[in-house]
């Protein structure tokens, strides 16, 4: 895939009809740290996987707030992102500016999507190498997108992208069903494990991930290290207790049979990114 006479151009097309730059472009996206997506009717929720490049040095900013109404979450290059980001900061104030009222979630990713596009049209550029996911609130209610290299746009319920994002998307269409009517910090609760799930056997700490949330009455903003830990260490308790609940009924059944108990503790893959971007 990563060596042919097609991929020279972002203009040539393959003989499959493919325009592999932009491939690339979404591969880029898949090999940046998660970020993840949820909304119920009244909020949106964002969160994302810190990562450094190194123990001596801090991670880059993933979540991005545009107006009071709208935020980003991106995985990718992040040079491309806040590039991105202020251009939608840009739009937002002209907007409110011009017509005195915030700008719609909807029409914000269409000029988004249309400004993506044009990189996958013209040879002197190149496409943007990142994937937002974008939260907002309007008069139409809560909304959550995701934007594509590629110029597309998809409106979604719950969504993750970046490395190991699967097992996050796994949780969430085992959950999604619930999403609509659950409140703010069952929202919260949500996507913090959704994001354990793409630490695969890293322990969940509020200093490796970042959680923002948008609402009714609830201005863009990004949750503080101390309440993320709180609500961590609070569903942690209750899985706690649930866990001891279920032993007797466990172990009554093991009285009542000879068979023997099976081994646990089987090695946890390695998911190691390939590239922290």
């Amino acid at each position: 895939m990563f060596r042919n006479q097609y991929d020279t151009d972002v203009t040539t097309w393959s003989p499959a009809g493919r325009l592999f730059q932009v491939e690339y472009a979404m591969e880029a996206v898949k090999q940046g740290s998660a970020a993840i997506g949820l909304r119920s009717k009244t909020h949106v929720v964002l969160g994302c996987v810190n990562k450094a490049n190194s123990e001596l040095s801090s991670h880059q900013k993933k979540i991005f707030k545009v107006d009071d109404h709208i935020g980003v979450a991106i995985a990718g290059l992040t040079a491309d992102g806040r590039v991105l980001s202020r251009y939608m900061r840009n739009e937002c104030i002209n907007y409110s500016f011009t017509y005195e009222s915030p700008l719609p979630v909807g029409r914000l990713v269409v000029q988004l999507a249309d400004k993506a596009q044009v990189c996958t049209q013209r040879s002197w550029k190149r496409p943007y190498g990142v994937g937002l996911l974008v939260a907002g609130l309007d008069e139409s209610g809560a909304h959550l997108y995701y934007n594509c290299p590629s110029g597309n746009y998809f409106e979604y319920q719950a969504f993750a992208i970046g490395s190991r994002s699967q097992a996050a998307k796994t949780y969430l269409e085992r959950r999604f069903e619930s999403f609509r009517d659950a409140s703010r910090d069952d929202l919260v609760k949500d996507a913090l494990m959704a994001i354990r799930e793409t630490l695969q056997g890293e322990t969940l700490k509020s200093s490796v991930c970042t959680v923002a949330v948008v609402g009714v009455g609830e201005p863009f903003h990004i949750l503080d290290q101390g309440t993320v830990q709180q609500m961590i260490d609070a569903f942690e308790i209750v899985a706690e207790q649930e866990g001891p609940a279920a032993e007797p009924d466990t172990d009554a059944g093991q009285e009542a049979s000879a068979e023997p108990e099976p081994e646990q503790g089987a090695a946890a893959g390695e998911g190691v990114a390939p590239m922290d971007i």
